[in-house]
């Protein structure tokens, strides 16, 4: 079955869930921060990793993110199915011993990403314009792991999402938003706060291309369960 772990209570999968139920796909959502136990490989078909406020690195003050890394090297490990979102991403390549840098390439808003050569031919992105509109809500940024490659990037941000072997990626981006999340993102911080209905005209003037994408996306990632 397809597992999706969502590690803060302020960022659920959002559409996710929506386009999911919509093409009546199983799916089973374990709260890591509720410290809920996380499945055994052998029940996973694919797993999905959300993201959250917390750093990839942050295990002391966020115990679950260390077991979570050892899942994701395990998904690695039986060539399961992996998408991570922002956090996820990033705690991809930190399962992969890649460094995750704290306050650099930030991004926050409805954006542009911009498909590199092989980003245009990788499954997840097949049927994708680039560049395509995204929205980004990050601090923090990965390396890229040894062996990955990149697919897509952003003038400010260039890893914006890589594939390690055929059918794990880690995204910065996240296609899972509404605007209710974006709204709740915005309260958490005041200078954003200030912002919050610039923020959402932004996104509402995308929003047709954003769901369009969001959905095509998840569309290929399923594929990729079932070969």
């Amino acid at each position: 079955m397809l597992h999706i772990i969502q590690n803060d209570p302020e960022v659920p999968p959002g559409n996710l869930a929506e386009n999911l139920a919509d093409q009546r796909v199983a799916f089973r959502l374990l709260h890591a921060y509720r410290n809920e136990e996380l499945p055994d490989p052998a029940e996973i078909s694919a797993l999905i990793v959300l993201g959250g406020a917390m750093g990839a690195n942050d295990d002391d003050r966020f115990p679950f993110l260390s077991p979570l890394k050892q899942l994701i090297q395990s998904c690695l490990a039986h060539a399961i199915p992996y998408l991570g979102i922002c956090l996820g991403g990033q705690l991809l390549a930190a399962a992969m011993g890649t460094q995750v840098v704290s306050c650099r390439w930030e991004e926050l808003g409805t954006l542009q990403v911009t498909l590199t050569h092989k980003g245009e031919a990788d499954p997840l992105f097949h049927g994708i314009p680039s560049p395509f509109n995204t929205f980004q809500w990050h601090h923090d940024s990965f390396d890229l792991p040894a062996g990955a490659t990149l697919l897509a990037s952003s003038p400010v941000c260039p890893h914006q999402a890589f594939r390690i072997g055929s059918n794990a990626w880690g995204l910065q981006f996240h296609p899972e938003v509404t605007e209710q999340i974006i709204r709740t993102w915005a309260a958490w911080d005041p200078a954003t706060a200030c912002r919050t209905e610039q923020l959402l005209a932004d996104f509402q003037a995308a929003q047709s291309g954003y769901q369009q994408t969001a959905k095509r996306m998840l569309q290929n990632f399923l594929l990729t369960t079932q070969s």
